[in-house]
């Protein structure tokens, strides 16, 4: 395929200049970020990400964002290029974004395809809640306008609404330097944008001594395997490329709304998403096969790349959107597959065990089959936890509420005890089945002249375990007690309720591994 002629004017200025895998460290910036950023806020940090499951959670470290593992490419642009390629790069994230979701679980939620993108931006966020409406930014934006002429825009931007939260020794006077003739390393630039997260970010750098400008991809995720997070690459930057050379004016003829509105909607949807595209709304899988992968070849042979490798790493692009199976309808159609066979925790390990066990073939993720269920008990994760077994979907009572309301929930739901909790979610006590059978024996309910409420019967100080706390621990604890159930209490709150039914599986899975190994009688 020959060279675009618009593309052969910019081809110097155009290559790959990193490729890398985020990651957190234990690096005393995160703590000083941390203690900044949690500082800025003003408190807690929340979560809140409605998708096909609701999340509803709180944390007090900036450190969620540790879940939010991406693939970062890095484009190196020249500073006369910068303008369009940079908006090329935001046409393009969404439906680069499209074809890669593969983040649909966050703590065993299914929320957004690619629920990163909300959780690294509620992760950061140094926001907090007035009483008054004001336009504040997020510190993770997708930005809210084209750029116009030149990459110092973005910084401008960022410059006057962003606080700065990491400082250092400087070491350099900028000016100077350059009056020296010498390449100012622009530290203070460099560490303050670090801190505000474009999903396409600007970043200023010295390669052997020469100064650079970088577009930064933020939005692609890690996973789930190497093929398909180099395909991911290989397809934005030859849509970027291509786009860029074909249309030298984005921000004239597309409206920047309907890219960020289109960059949600494939956050949320991913394949299943409807875009815009130069005045048309196709379907995800359409336009990407359609208009994106040709139009990314066409980028990819304008830079060189070898032919081969083009076809090889577009091909699974193009594969994963015919079987409309990327990283987040495999994990999707694998919890679909193993609904109502073992329990939460079990499913998700199975998830994990499929995922590595498929990621070493080195297939991509279009020719996975569904994650299933094994018999044996997950081994080289250590002891069983109880917050991996126990209940989370609680039917709970507060003080005040009737115990006929009480007697019926039991009924309704099937269950045996209920936990009675005050109104900030602290457990205050339990009522079981059988306190209820003892007040009917004594005759004192249900024909007492005065109505009992769960305050008159509850067990007022409930024995209680902490989720992080083992299985065994659990059982010996139910064992000496003599109980049943145990209220999993994190914090002074009711996270969740362990029973000797939630014990079954566990017993199960340790009997059939028993009798299965070799040797068993």
């Amino acid at each position: 395929m020959g060279v675009h002629p618009v593309l052969a004017g910019i081809l110097p200025t155009l290559r790959i200049s990193d490729l890398g895998l985020a990651s957190m460290t234990p690096l005393e910036r995160y703590s000083e970020l941390n203690r900044a950023m949690t500082t800025l806020r003003g408190g807690a940090y929340e979560l809140h990400i409605r998708g096909q499951d609701e999340l509803l959670l709180q944390h007090d470290s900036v450190m969620l964002e540790a879940c939010t593992g991406s693939f970062q490419v890095h484009l190196q642009v020249g500073a006369a290029e910068f303008t369009n390629v940079y908006n090329a790069a935001q046409l393009a994230a969404a439906p680069v974004l499209a074809a890669a979701c593969a983040s649909p679980l966050l703590f065993g939620r299914q929320l957004w395809s690619e629920t990163r993108i909300a959780l690294f931006q509620q992760a950061v966020d140094t926001r907090s809640s007035m009483r008054f409406l004001r336009e504040r930014s997020p510190r993770v934006t997708f930005g809210d306008s084209w750029l116009r002429n030149s990459v110092m825009e973005l910084f401008h931007e960022d410059a006057s609404r962003f606080r700065i939260l990491l400082t250092g020794e400087l070491g350099e006077d900028p000016l100077q330097m350059l009056d020296r003739g010498e390449v100012p390393e622009l530290r203070a630039l460099r560490l303050f944008n670090g801190t505000v997260y474009r999903w396409n970010r600007a970043c200023y750098g010295i390669t052997e001594g020469r100064p650079h400008l970088r577009i930064e991809n933020r939005v692609m995720p890690a996973g789930p395997s190497v093929v398909d997070e180099v395909a991911n690459a290989a397809l934005w930057i030859g849509l970027v490329t291509g786009l860029a050379a074909r249309h030298r004016e984005i921000a004239a003829i597309v409206d920047f709304e309907e890219a960020k509105t289109n960059f949600m909607l494939a956050a949320r949807q991913g394949l299943s998403a409807a875009l815009g595209w130069f005045g048309e709304t196709m379907p995800a899988p359409r336009l990407i096969a359609e208009r994106v992968v040709p139009l990314a070849r066409e980028g990819l042979a304008a830079l060189g790349f070898d032919e081969a490798d083009v076809e090889r790493y577009l091909g699974v692009v193009d594969k994963r959107v015919a079987a409309f199976q990327g990283g987040a309808q495999w994990y999707a159609r694998s919890l679909a597959s193993m609904r109502r066979r073992g329990n939460a925790a079990e499913r998700m390990t199975a998830l994990t065990a499929a995922l590595i066990d498929n990621q070493r073939t080195g297939r991509p993720v279009a020719e996975w089959s569904p994650a299933q269920i094994g018999n044996a008990v997950p081994a080289g994760g250590g002891a069983p936890r109880v917050e991996q077994y126990m209940s989370t979907d609680l039917f709970t009572v507060g003080e005040e509420e009737a115990l006929d309301l009480v007697a019926n929930v039991m009924e309704w739901k099937r269950i045996r005890h209920v936990p009675v909790e005050d109104e900030r979610h602290r457990l205050v006590g339990l009522i079981s089945y059988r306190q209820l059978l003892r007040l009917v024996a004594r005759g004192i309910w249900p024909r007492g002249t005065n109505p009992l409420s769960a305050r008159d019967v509850m067990h007022h100080d409930p024995i209680t375990i902490h989720p992080q706390a083992s299985i065994l621990e659990a059982i010996d604890l139910m064992r000496a007690r003599r109980i049943s159930c145990l209220p999993v209490v994190e914090e002074g709150a009711l996270v969740g309720v362990l029973t000797e039914r939630d014990l079954m599986g566990l017993a199960v899975d340790v009997l059939e591994l028993r009798l299965r190994s070799p040797g068993a009688s």
